[in-house]
């Protein structure tokens, strides 16, 4: 914006507030006493007006005072501005109401199913007035989305380490199964080892996920390298993959049920990953944020 310009309008904000009032009164005394300005600073005002615009803005009508052109001009500019200040100023307070904020919260693709549902069902069963925003993705993705500010919380596995930029809570340990299809060889197993497994074709999260990282590195600890036929970005579609007989997976436990068309195997020696709360250290958290992080680590 122009330099001018920018000082111009600066200067007038104050005043704009005058002409409204007087579009409401005609009359510069009682205008000047609900702009809360006294009568000689309100008539000097309204000279300065016209002086800078090169037009005035009032004119005399008998012993009253009525706004010219360019000073209704000003004067309903200055009230939808006014309007759109009252609303912003509004939202801001709700913000900073912890029962009527918003809250952002970012989570992974496989804790769409129960998990999240039930998170926000008991809190918003609490704290009705809360509003959300969710957003699903790789952990890697939705990480980044958090540390660019665009969400509040993230809700992921595995937790990120060594970042000072972000604090994190632990929450809950999820099983982790192999998945396989109904009538496959191992299918009447009650638990499988991982080498035993890596003898099949797998499917898989494609890279980047973090449930991805946590199966490669099991994989690798066990010495198995497996040959991956299909990669996807969502469980429940490698679940389908599955049930076709396209390879097998090691999935989170499924809630509440295994997909029909397939069988979940515990794995020998047992898998868990960890899933836990993530926000930025650098940026204060909002009442409502607040509230939610609280309540979520609190009801683990």
């Amino acid at each position: 914006m122009d330099d001018a310009l920018t000082t111009n309008i600066t200067w007038l904000a104050p005043r704009v507030a005058l002409l409204d009032a007087l579009a409401e009164e005609s009359n510069l005394t009682r205008a000047a006493a609900l702009a809360g300005v006294p009568q000689p600073t309100a008539s000097r005002w309204l000279n300065e007006m016209g002086a800078r615009l090169g037009t005035p803005v009032v004119h005399r009508a008998g012993r009253g005072i009525r706004l010219s052109p360019a000073g209704q001009q000003l004067a309903e500019s200055g009230r939808r501005a006014a309007n759109e200040l009252r609303l912003g100023y509004r939202a801001a307070l709700a913000e900073a109401d912890p029962e009527q904020g918003h809250v952002s919260l970012a989570f992974l693709h496989t804790m769409g199913g129960v998990r999240v549902p039930e998170l926000l069902a008991g809190f918003r069963a609490a704290h009705p007035g809360v509003r959300f925003t969710l957003v699903q993705g790789a952990s890697e993705e939705i990480v980044q989305r958090l540390r660019d500010g665009e969400t509040d919380l993230v809700l992921t596995s595995p937790l990120p380490a060594d970042d000072p930029g972000l604090e994190t809570r632990a929450l809950a340990k999820q099983r982790l199964v192999a998945v396989v299809p109904a009538g496959h060889p191992l299918a009447a197993r009650k638990r499988v080892r991982l080498a035993k497994l890596a003898e099949w074709e797998f499917v898989s999260l494609k890279t980047g996920f973090g449930l991805r990282r946590i199966i490669d590195g099991l994989l690798a600890d066990a010495g198995c390298t497996p040959r991956i036929s299909f990669e996807g970005e969502e469980a429940d579609t490698l679940r389908g993959m599955v049930a076709a007989r396209l390879g097998v997976a090691i999935l989170p436990e499924s809630e509440p049920l295994p997909n029909p068309g397939t069988v979940e195997i515990s794995l020998e020696p047992p898998a868990f990953r960890e899933i836990g709360l993530v926000w930025s250290a650098d940026r204060p958290l909002l009442p409502a944020v607040r509230t939610f992080r609280d309540y979520a680590t609190e009801s683990r």
